[in-house]
């Protein structure tokens, strides 16, 4: 008889297929997650999968690259965060400039721009034949009375301030300042002024004594101002080929044809205006020290003459002992410190004119013997506006 095969066991002892399915299940799951570190080892990791490349969209227009910035000036070093950033393929950004100090610069593609202050005020009226007297960057009654005959033609509130409404109307054209190699031309004829008017009348021409006095005149600036502007020039050692730094004014032709002066006694100022009012020019003046003296009313203009020479009479300047010995009358020569400077123009009063002075940053502060004294440059100017038969007035 056969013997029967116990089948139960035998299907105990070996495993079901579905275990071991679930057990390479589990395995595959340790190998993929937690488990790659023990299979790989340490130090060891499975190489990325580079990322397909994104297709670009081609933009509808180009980009323009940014317009670069203006070189600064000279004196100025170009900022170090003044770079342009790329943020995204549409959007740039151009950090901030630095601000621009408010001191005059040499750099003319900085123009026009508004004057920075008040010395460059003073430079940019006097271009217009609106004079403060000598330059020199101080505030003052003179600056003040330039400043409203500007605001006026701006047709602004005569305040006589340097407000922020008159700033933005007083506009330069070209620098203010400027640096000039003095040439051996500059020097010539500088002589000492003799002490005495005997002395004075023997002289060939009463010139300039000093090159400062002469780059003052020259410039409309008050020697003082020269001397702040170039702190390490030797004025009386300065030879040709030195370099300064000076005003530069270059007055621009008036505007209109002159009908008429006003002289105003109590702002010691003169001013040439057109037939329908408008200001041609303004400038301080000198007024007799003695009311009497003064005249007041309508005058004419009789004669203008440039360089003129000086009669000197002792009659008239009677404070001066030599004068009072001297018992004649002398002639003196032409020259900018001749007692009536560059210009005389005559009026229909005896021994009464507008004229020059040898000492044009004292004008508007000094009184004279009667005449209307101006500065030198005032007064040669004046020279091309006036003619004989002209009105002049004067106020008090």
């Amino acid at each position: 008889m056969a013997r029967r095969r116990n089948t139960s066991s035998s299907r105990r002892s070996r495993p079901s297929r579905p275990g071991l399915r679930w057990a390479f299940a589990v395995l595959v799951v340790l190998l993929l997650g937690g488990g790659g570190f023990w299979f790989f080892g340490p130090g060891r990791s499975p190489s990325p999968r580079a990322p397909e490349p994104v297709p670009v969209r081609p933009l509808a227009r180009p980009i323009s690259p940014p317009k670069p910035a203006p070189s600064p000036p000279a004196s100025e070093s170009a900022p170090s965060d003044a770079t342009v950033v790329a943020t995204s393929p549409a959007v740039l950004f151009v950090p901030p400039p630095r601000p621009v100090p408010a001191a005059p610069v040499a750099d003319s593609s900085v123009y026009p721009r508004i004057v920075a202050n008040l010395l460059e005020a003073q430079i940019a009226l006097a271009r217009r034949h609106i004079s403060s007297g000598a330059i020199d960057g101080v505030a003052g009654a003179q600056t003040a009375a330039a400043l409203a005959a500007f605001q006026e033609t701006a047709e602004l509130p005569p305040t006589g301030r340097l407000d922020d409404a008159t700033r933005a109307r007083l506009v330069l054209t070209a620098p203010a300042l400027a640096t000039r190699v003095v040439e051996a031309d500059d020097f010539a004829g500088l002589a000492p002024l003799p002490k005495t008017w005997v002395g004075k009348s023997e002289s060939r021409a009463l010139a300039h004594e000093t090159i400062l006095e002469r780059l003052a005149e020259r410039t409309q600036a008050h020697p003082d101002l020269l001397r702040r502007l170039n702190p390490s020039a030797d004025w009386t050692r300065l030879t040709p080929g030195a370099t300064l730094l000076l005003p530069v004014v270059n007055r621009s032709a008036p505007v209109a044809p002159v009908a008429h002066l006003h002289v105003r006694l109590a702002s010691r100022s003169l001013q040439a205006r057109a037939t329908d009012g408008t200001l041609v020019a303004h400038c301080p003046v000198s007024i007799a020290r003695q009311v009497d003296k003064r005249p007041v009313g309508a005058l004419r203009v009789t004669v203008v003459v440039p360089d003129p020479n000086y009669t000197f009479d002792p009659a008239v300047f009677t404070e001066s002992a030599e004068a009072r010995e001297l018992g004649r009358k002398l002639i003196l020569p032409p020259g900018p410190n001749n007692p009536v400077g560059v210009a005389w123009i005559g009026l229909d009063r005896p021994g009464y004119g507008l004229h020059g002075t040898p000492s044009p940053e004292q004008v508007g502060r000094t009184e004279s013997h009667g005449c209307f004294r101006l500065a030198n440059w005032d007064a040669r100017a004046l020279l091309a506006l006036v003619r004989p038969g002209l009105p002049v007035y004067v106020e008090p």
